[in-house]
């Protein structure tokens, strides 16, 4: 489709979307509202369109309601992650059908642009700081390319704040949500983003404090993949924040708790909560997804250094490396357990389109489907190398039950130091993970009589 620009009397009608997915099928749980924060990637968008376009500019997260299909615009952006790329998909094609140009861009189209090229008048391949203004302009002017992709030279200083009055604030926990810096220094095997995002960029310490004062922010996340990559950014960070009297929580690795002069900042500026990714409690599990730095050993000890400054900590674990087998259930959830881990959390090994771990499984014949509607963390799409996709699957289903039992939850708060975030938190999982066939289904594997599952 040709990009028709419209007339120059018009106001270019923008409309940005964020398709749902799986989870958000679902738009309540325990407490009758989403449990999710407010997204940054669509109001920074909203935010990037250059000051001398004239524009309207609408946002639509599906994740807290729906989509008008007859909405009317110009241009319509879809940013897409793996999962939600089927939904990015339909609607993007729905679109077009309309007349409508349609762009493409997020974690999923950067990966495989060539497939989102088919769904799409223009797909934004990286990061969108660069690009997506300049194919604005070149929308206005009629001539807008079909890719367009993110320049070595990228750089954080001196973006626009994200338009957040763009999206209902009632329908999140926390609209106050902050980015310092992208991208991670470690080059997990599963993990997208080396392969999507390239090298580590970071805000200018000024501009991301400059951000939370004019927000008036005083409970924030940061939606940094890996807040500590680069430690002296971190402790400046750290130390920026102290005069702000802010509470935060953000993404670590365990790193964090081998350096006490950072773990000490941390908590000097705020910090009451991390999500730190555990991922096995098997020493070559951690080796073969070039984790190595993670000790399980030490698990207890990293918990116990959080703790000690007022910390909880989201463990995030995954099942389904080649080193797995049907007793790291078990295992796993006796370590969370010993370790009274405020938050843990499971999922599913998923071999992302594009990691060296999809590139293996393909090349080893054991990626058992493309539906990447079901690249969610919580569904099986590859074959395990020491059980069944049913067992791996299954087993998985075992661990949060036997988690979030009422008993294991008692025991694991008596020691977190933020008490009714924890209770409130591991409540609320306690309904997730009495209700995953609410959330995540199986309908596209079948049943063997040997017990194993394949594509139905």
């Amino acid at each position: 489709m040709d990009s028709v620009p419209p007339p120059a009397s018009s106001p270019l009608r923008i409309v940005l979307i964020s398709p749902r997915g799986p989870l958000y099928r679902h738009r309540t749980g325990i407490w009758k509202k989403s449990m999710r924060y407010m997204p940054l990637t669509l109001t920074t968008l909203a935010a990037l369109v250059p000051p001398e376009i004239n524009h309207t500019i609408a946002l639509v997260d599906e994740g807290i309601h729906e989509i008008d299909l007859n909405i009317e615009a110009d241009v319509i952006g879809i940013s897409a992650i793996t999962g939600t790329a089927p939904r990015a998909y339909e609607l993007a094609d729905h679109f077009r059908k309309r007349g409508i140009p349609v762009v493409l861009g997020g974690v999923h189209p950067t990966l495989v642009p060539d497939e989102a090229a088919r769904h799409a008048d223009a797909v934004v391949v990286g990061y969108a700081e660069q690009s997506w203004p300049q194919l604005l302009r070149d929308l206005v002017a009629g001539r807008m390319q079909p890719r367009y992709t993110q320049g070595r030279d990228l750089n954080l200083a001196n973006i626009p704040f994200p338009r957040r009055d763009l999206l209902p604030k009632q329908h999140y926990t926390t609209r106050h949500t902050f980015e310092a810096t992208r991208g991670c220094i470690h080059q997990c095997e599963f993990c997208v983003v080396p392969t999507a995002w390239g090298r580590p960029l970071q805000r200018p310490v000024a501009d991301v404090v400059a951000d939370i004062r004019q927000l008036g922010s005083r409970r924030l996340i940061f939606l940094d993949l890996n807040l500590i990559a680069n430690v002296e950014y971190a402790k400046e960070l750290f130390t920026a924040l102290i005069p702000l009297k802010v509470t935060w929580g953000g993404l670590a690795t365990v790193l964090i708790a081998s350096d006490d002069e950072l773990l000490d900042l941390a908590a000097r500026s705020g910090c009451r909560g991390l999500l730190i990714g555990l991922e096995s409690v098997t020493a070559d599990s951690l080796a073969e997804t070039r984790k190595g730095f993670n000790k399980h050993s030490d698990y207890l000890r990293v918990v116990q250094k959080l703790h000690e400054r007022k910390i909880a900590l989201m463990g995030c674990f995954v099942f389904g490396f080649d080193h797995d087998d049907q007793q790291s259930f078990a295992r796993t959830v006796e370590l969370v357990q010993e370790a009274k881990i405020d938050l843990p959390r499971y999922a599913i090994q998923t071999p992302f389109p594009g990691t060296p771990l999809y590139q293996r499984l393909q090349r080893e014949g054991r990626i058992l489907t493309d539906d990447w509607g079901l690249y969610d963390g919580q569904h099986v799409v590859f074959q395990p190398a020491r059980m069944s996709p049913g067992e791996l699957l299954r087993g998985t289903e075992w661990a949060w039950k036997q988690t979030y039992r009422y008993r294991s939850i008692a025991h694991r708060l008596a020691a977190t130091p933020q008490l009714a975030v924890a209770l409130a938190t591991n409540l609320g999982y306690r309904f997730y993970a009495h209700n995953l066939h609410r959330f995540y289904t199986c309908d596209w594997m079948v049943g063997l009589p040997d017990g194993r599952l394949q594509p139905g």
